[in-house]
């Protein structure tokens, strides 16, 4: 591809703007349920910007999820989540992410980022991978990248829990964030 660059050998994005599908992106986040059980929620109104920079290590990451759109395939959990129990989507319509640093090595890296619920605003760390590039059919270019890491929600005012007679408590103040995403060049 002549329009990307190579570093350590590997084909990566060429630097500019590029812009999340959200077709193809998903921004997931698993907790436990009855101390056990994984559930898995996901957003599925988003929109982002990714400014590749010369320097991979200096581009910046931008990322707006819609509240009202989590989703978990179960209604009344669903309303649940929305309400001000949880994500309060009438006044809290979006969180946002936006990367203070990133550092690549090869195709892995971290980014660290300032992530907002609620009107907080508290620092996560996420491990990236880069998954490749190609060229689509209709004659742009898009590349994927994976990351993940783990937050506590409770440190973004999320505290609605129960206490279990046995131990343990309802839903686990832990959370697992996956996000698969695909960018678009501009």
């Amino acid at each position: 591809m002549s329009d990307a660059t190579r570093v350590i050998g590997i084909q990566a994005p060429k630097p500019g703007v590029w812009t999340v599908d959200p077709a193809h992106t998903s921004v997931e986040f698993i907790g436990r349920h009855l101390v056990f059980t994984k559930v898995r929620g996901r957003f599925t109104g988003m929109s982002g910007t990714v400014v590749v920079a010369e320097d991979p290590n200096q581009s910046t990451v931008e990322v707006s999820l819609e509240t009202a759109t989590v989703s978990t395939g179960i209604a009344d959990r669903d309303g649940h989540l929305r309400s001000a129990d949880f994500f309060d989507v009438e006044k809290y319509p979006s969180i946002t992410f936006t990367s203070t640093s990133i550092e690549w090595t090869g195709v892995r890296g971290r980014m660290v980022g300032d992530l907002t619920v609620r009107d907080v605003t508290k620092p996560i760390t996420l491990d990236l991978a880069f998954n490749g590039i190609v060229s689509d059919p209709w004659g742009g270019v898009r590349a994927a990248f994976s990351a993940t890491g783990d937050v506590d929600r409770e440190d973004w005012g999320l505290v609605w829990n129960m206490a279990l007679e046995a131990g343990g408590v309802l839903v686990s103040k832990k959370v697992e964030i996956e996000i698969e995403t695909e960018l678009v060049q501009q």
